[in-house]
């Protein structure tokens, strides 16, 4: 049944059809505004989660997800780039902002070893839950 669908909307009239129908369904959710209408841009966030506190300039972790718990906040002059920062005491890091200009990545690794997971965030993200603990860090140049 699902291919029978599918041909439908590869013909002209079927692609018409279904564009104007999800245009519509936009329009009627608000999630497209019409030429002339006011918009708001919405810093995208996680349902109910609000942005931890964190500096421009610096990268911060908390402990707990949803920006909660001990942070620990780090900036480029003492952290330096494409150097691992080692998070101190068996501190574990469940949330994340990255408020630098720069890539960083995230590890589960201590040592910044990518034999376990690890991420890199543009600057300006926000992790409000990592899947997985983050031990370590590493700020790139670009």
């Amino acid at each position: 049944m699902t291919s029978g669908l599918l041909f439908r909307f590869r013909s002209p009239v079927g692609v018409a059809a279904l564009t104007t129908a999800v245009l519509a369904a936009a329009v009627v959710t608000g999630n497209l505004a019409l030429p002339g209408q006011a918009t708001a841009q919405a810093q995208p966030r996680a349902v109910g989660t609000e942005l931890g506190d964190c500096d421009a300039g610096k990268v911060c972790l908390w402990a707990k997800p949803s920006f909660e718990g001990k942070r620990l906040t780090y900036e480029l002059a003492k952290a330096g780039t494409e150097s691992c920062v080692r998070l101190p005491g068996g501190f574990a890091a469940d949330a994340y902002a990255n408020r630098t200009g720069r890539p960083v990545t995230t590890y589960q690794s201590a040592e910044c070893a990518t034999t376990g997971e690890f991420d890199t965030h543009p600057g300006g993200s926000w992790t409000p839950e990592s899947g997985y603990q983050v031990r370590a860090f590493k700020i790139w140049e670009h």
